[in-house]
């Protein structure tokens, strides 16, 4: 219940302009009448700037977690750079940012590098936002279509030239489909929506996709290529036939956008949907006690689960050189984690909350942060 009064306080916290800054490590006191209630364990203001790097696909939650934050709290600030999931893995590694955004856990050789800036702990994966990657297409007179995993992965290897494929045709009776080029889009830079997106693909299409799941795309396949979600949106929208995978909030009402084929029924794309598949995951083994990192089954064929979805975390030092950071840390993400935190990205972003559980395992994971001894 911890993260839920919490939540409360930072209610109280984003609405009332002035307040007193928000709580730093989660305090149990539930009565809550107060904007005192906002001040740090320690009784003092949070106040400085927190820098972190990393996923854009986080880039509008973080827009609104940033402002609501600032203005809750006269004095602290939160920076942002939507670099890439692999520029912010390497910004908290080589101690240039203070947390990193990341569509992708650290791998188990990041974890281990994490130990020498972050202590005998090592860094924290700490799930913020959940959200869906669309398949995401411009063909002039389509909106919707149907595909399974493996004409998704020929589309992307480009072994389907043409948007009226007998493969992509068999889904869509009844779709005029024109006799258009196909373009595949992918990231240039590395990224945390790329290595979910080839997961995916490496799982559920197996016997099509055999290059390893990655965030950089594989040298060996031809297409146009863009940096971040923003880029490979713009490329695809001024290119008819052309398509790619992004974070649903940056396509939705500018692009088509598929159902994905699982089990015998297809599902279409949406914030439930991606929690579903979300919650059916497990913890990856060998990690930090606190370490939130989630191991999604691609293959899945639940009813209305969306597999081609993302977890992107916070990745947080275990401990750091001083106290002011800590407290600034802890503020901020258990912001970032509580109910109106989550509702800030959900409606920003079209991100789906946290469940209650997963919300607070991830507020225990934030209160384990300390000053380095």
């Amino acid at each position: 219940m911890k993260a839920l009064r919490f939540g409360r306080h930072a209610a109280i916290a984003v609405i009332a302009a002035g307040a007193l800054a928000l709580t730093a490590c989660g305090s149990d006191n539930a009565t809550g009448t107060s904007p005192a209630a906002t001040q740090s364990a320690g009784g003092t203001k949070v106040t400085g700037t927190l820098t972190g790097i990393g996923s854009s696909a986080q880039g509008a939650a973080m827009d609104a977690w940033k402002t609501n934050f600032a203005s809750a709290n006269s004095g602290a600030s939160v920076q942002y750079s939507p670099d890439g999931s692999g520029a912010g893995r390497k910004a908290i590694l080589d101690g240039s940012a203070q947390f990193a955004g990341s569509d992708a856990y650290l791998t188990d050789a990041e974890y281990a590098s994490s130990k020498d800036k972050c202590g005998p702990g090592g860094a924290i994966n700490v799930p913020v936002y959940i959200s869906p990657i669309a398949v995401a297409f411009n063909v002039p007179g389509v909106t919707d279509l149907k595909l399974d995993a493996a004409t998704v992965a020929k589309i992307f290897r480009g072994q389907i030239a043409k948007w009226n494929d007998p493969a992509i045709a068999a889904m869509n009776s009844g779709v005029s489909l024109p006799d258009l080029k196909v373009t595949p889009v992918n990231r240039s830079d590395d990224s945390g929506t790329t290595q979910n997106f080839t997961d995916y693909l490496s799982a559920a299409a197996s016997d099509v996709w055999t290059d390893k799941a990655a965030g950089v795309w594989p040298a060996s396949l031809q297409g146009e290529n863009a940096k971040g979600t923003s880029g490979v949106v713009k490329t695809v929208t001024d290119t008819p036939g052309a398509v790619t995978y992004a974070d649903d909030s940056a396509v939705s009402g500018k692009l088509g956008v598929a159902q994905i084929k699982v089990g015998d029924s297809f599902t279409k794309i949406s914030a439930d949907a991606a929690a579903k598949a979300v919650d059916a995951g497990k913890p990856v083994d060998g990690r930090a006690a606190n370490d939130q990192s989630i191991k999604l089954d691609r293959k899945t064929t639940i009813a209305g689960a969306y597999p081609i979805v993302l977890v992107s975390f916070h990745i947080l030092c275990t401990t750091y050189d001083k106290q002011e950071t800590v407290d600034l840390v802890k503020a901020f993400e258990h912001y970032v984690v509580s109910t109106e935190g989550q509702k800030a990205a959900a409606d920003s972003a079209k991100s789906a909350p946290l469940s209650s559980d997963l919300a607070a395992k991830a507020a225990k994971a934030i209160d384990s942060i300390k000053v380095k001894s």
